[in-house]
């Protein structure tokens, strides 16, 4: 009976929607003919309502192309909504039609007297004894029987055909999908190549050097040994202090890579080491965060290293907040009170981020009015 109830409840939807399709059609045709964006925007707004209705009703979403530009590009919503005008109001009110003569047949015997004799009640035929009321309640089971079957019969059969003709055709879907990708690989080209130039940017213009004063260094020791040994020593404790000071940069810049502590710690506790470095006030909040694949928790750890970068420098925030969700998408999300009005086009520090979650085929969005707060919300897709 549920499931009866269940498709009585979606006919029902159904037939007004239809109704309003059907009073609709000849305002969608004048629109096709003289303006063509206005019957894009009634149309795309009535099937997002029928996808929406669909879905509740089957638990399965209806999957939506991209905006189309053009009447050609949604011929299928186009058969819809012709045809669900003209249908829909009909197989609605036969769905709804068929348990509602089913309770009335049951209630005949106890009012079939109070109509005049005149105008008998006719379900399906006159009623004008208690004989013939008798025999209403076997027909009543019947109807019931019929709706049983018919009814959720004609709702599956509205939604699947609805299904087929609002769901992306396959090659749209696959053409759409190579665009992601396309974008997705040309986004982790990008991020790859800009790491490259940073790690190189690195090399030469710290670790280079530091390894350059090491040689001088060790030039200057080799001459004083020549000259007078004694004077040797001290220098080269300076030329052991300055291999170390490289030997900390080169391990700086191989942190920069891949930083240990996430193997170590996992990458909860590699931001609450970044956490207790930053300048902000910031507190962390992890729920059911499990182990990602290595380049996924690198992403994150770098996402999270570059947001709380931006806060400490730019947003003049008193508090922030971090919050990692362990799912499939793997979320971040960096909460601060500052001044907001930060925009992604605006510096690098986003951009990179853009452009490294973009590399794993993830999103970033950030919310930051003018006076504040700022959320960064990332997805990352880990695989799980």
């Amino acid at each position: 009976m549920l499931a009866v109830w269940r498709a009585v409840v979606f006919l029902l939807a159904g037939t007004v929607a239809a109704f309003v399709c059907l009073l609709a059609l000849p305002v969608m045709l004048i629109l096709c003919l003289v303006a063509r964006p206005a019957a894009l925007a009634l149309l795309a707004r009535t099937t997002r309502w029928e996808r929406t209705r669909v879905a509740k009703y089957t638990g399965r979403p209806i999957p939506e192309a991209a905006p189309p530009d053009r009447l050609r590009d949604v011929w299928r919503d186009l058969i819809w909504f012709v045809g669900h005008a003209l249908t829909g109001t009909v197989v609605g009110i036969f769905g709804v039609a068929l348990p509602l003569a089913a309770v009335n047949a049951v209630l005949v015997p106890a009012y079939w007297w109070l109509a005049p004799a005149d105008d008998p009640v006719s379900s399906p035929y006159p009623v004008t004894s208690w004989t013939g009321a008798a025999f209403m309640p076997l027909l009543g089971l019947g109807y019931a029987i019929l709706s049983l079957w018919a009814t959720p019969w004609l709702a599956r059969t509205q939604a699947g055909l609805a299904r087929w003709l609002l769901s992306p055709p396959p090659g749209a879907r696959l053409a759409e999908r190579v665009a992601e990708l396309t974008a997705s690989r040309a986004a982790a080209l990008e991020a790859h190549g800009a790491e490259l130039r940073r790690i190189e940017r690195d090399l030469h213009d710290d670790t280079q050097n530091r390894i350059v004063a090491v040689a001088m260094h060790l030039g200057i020791v080799e001459r004083a040994l020549r000259r007078d040994p004694a004077t040797a020593l001290p220098l080269v404790l300076k030329a052991q202090d300055a291999a170390s000071d490289a030997l900390a940069g080169l391990r700086g810049v191989v942190r920069s890579i891949y930083p240990p502590v996430l193997t170590e710690r996992g990458l909860d506790g590699a931001v609450a080491g970044l956490i207790a470095r930053c300048a902000v006030p910031t507190t962390l909040t992890v729920t059911t965060l499990g182990r990602a694949p290595a380049a996924v928790e690198s992403a994150a750890y770098f996402v999270v290293a570059e947001a709380l970068t931006n806060v400490a420098k730019h947003s003049g925030a008193n508090r922030c907040e971090v919050r990692l969700t362990g799912a499939d998408p793997l979320v971040i999300e960096v909460w601060d009170d500052g001044q907001g009005g930060a925009d992604e086009t605006g510096g690098t520090g986003l951009l990179g981020i853009q452009r490294r979650v973009a590399a794993f085929d993830g999103h970033a969005t950030i919310d930051s009015p003018d006076g504040g707060p700022t959320v960064l919300k990332v997805e990352l897709p880990n695989g799980s």
